[in-house]
């Protein structure tokens, strides 16, 4: 029996409630790990952490920020119900992660173990809200574009993404940061690469 012949099973409300809750929660506490040992990571994210660096600003205010033009995109491509899941996930990491600085606290984290713990806690939780049609905005809205009408795999397009904005970072970071950071990158996107394949999971929302 083909993939597309099983019957589907829809996430309940609640079910899409805790997977945004826990999963925007996963993705805050990855951002600690990353501003603690001053990672950055991709897409939006990565260049939210690289202006809180430059300016002092919140990563969570300029996160929100940044990610305000692409909702045109979500809307026209993905649709009123994928966008507002989204604005509320973008919404709640935003939040999320101004409130877990001051709820966790590191006297020291090797930058290896923050940027693969940082990577992986970022990957799941992104994992968990992209199968509940949920993104983190920015270049995830256009990587999962491309995944549902082409067949590209989300994780390898954001990938590929992730590479050039790093290499941006070598102008304003240390190169053994961007180094570490780009592991955990490659953290964060072999877990959706190998996760979120289509076909494979058939949950909707």
């Amino acid at each position: 029996m083909r993939v597309e012949d099983l019957p589907k099973d829809p996430h309940k409300p609640y079910e899409d409630v805790m997977a945004m809750l826990l999963g925007t929660c996963f993705v805050a506490l990855g951002v600690t790990f990353y501003t603690h040992a001053v990672l950055l990571t991709g897409s939006t994210a990565g260049l939210a952490l690289l202006l809180n660096y430059i300016t002092g600003w919140g990563f969570g205010v300029w996160f929100f920020a940044i990610n305000l033009p692409f909702y045109y995109l979500a809307i026209k491509r993905m649709g009123w119900s994928f966008t507002l899941r989204t604005f509320a996930a973008i919404g709640l990491v935003s939040l999320f992660s101004e409130l877990t600085q001051g709820w966790v606290q590191f006297a020291a984290v090797p930058s290896l173990y923050a940027a693969l713990m940082g990577g992986a806690l970022m990957g799941i939780g992104m994992l968990m809200l992209f199968r509940h049609r949920t993104s983190l905005g920015g270049i995830n809205i256009l990587a999962l574009y491309l995944q549902e009408k082409h067949g590209l795999r989300a994780g390898y397009v954001q990938l590929g993404i992730d590479g050039l904005i790093l290499l941006v970072a070598l102008t304003q970071l240390p190169l053994d940061r961007v180094a570490y950071s780009v592991l955990g990158a490659l953290t964060l996107n072999l877990i959706i690469a190998l996760n979120h394949k289509p076909g494979r999971y058939i949950g909707v929302s």
